[in-house]
């Protein structure tokens, strides 16, 4: 019974950590003006609807890839959001190494089946793995669109760096399709404008 208490309390506080993230914003839009940048928890939330959406398209398991979209970001509540420009600077500890850490006094179950899905969005070349990555990059390219349709005019350098890095044939196209559209053209389908 005291393991029971003990795995449940691990893995409440696993929970708790990952609330962490509903307030932690993803500061590399700071370079670009803005001061209020989406959480991360929110980044993770639609790069899961995109993973899945994006499995579909390319054949894959769509619940295998939204859950690697779900957890690859979680280990931020420990490192932050670090940009790309301040990791030349920083030797940080893999985000393996995070994984492990947070869910060390979680129920084993929870242990085994986090540090499994981050160690295949890690160090996987499984389709899924790849389609996990391209959803990362495709949710930055849509999201800096947004912020470009909201007047950030410096959001050049994060459409172009997450379309190059794009693998996929649908994530390709649907890049594509986001940098010839307003964010809001979808309201045209039900609106009739």
């Amino acid at each position: 019974m005291a393991d029971e208490t003990t795995n449940a309390q691990g893995t409440a506080g696993y929970l708790f950590e990952m609330g962490v993230l509903k307030n932690a914003k993803r500061t590399g839009w700071w370079f670009t003006g803005n001061n209020n940048p989406e959480s991360i928890a929110e980044h993770s939330f639609r790069v899961g609807i995109i993973g899945a959406v994006l499995a579909m398209m390319e054949g894959v398991d769509p619940a295998k890839v939204a859950l690697m979209c779900l957890f690859h970001d979680t280990q931020e509540t420990r490192l932050g959001d670090i940009p790309h420009i301040g990791r030349r600077y920083i030797d940080a500890a893999t985000n393996e190494k995070v994984t492990a850490d947070q869910v060390s006094a979680a129920h084993p179950a929870v242990k085994a089946g986090v540090q499994r899905v981050v160690e295949e969005y890690e160090n996987s070349g499984t389709p899924e793995a790849i389609v996990a990555k391209d959803a990362d990059k495709l949710e930055c390219l849509v999201q800096a669109v947004e912020y470009r349709a909201q007047g950030y005019s410096l959001v050049q350098d994060w459409i172009d760096t997450s379309l190059s890095s794009l693998k996929t044939a649908s994530a390709q196209a649907l890049a594509e399709a986001a940098l010839t559209m307003s964010p809001l053209e979808w309201r045209k389908t039900f609106l009739g404008e």
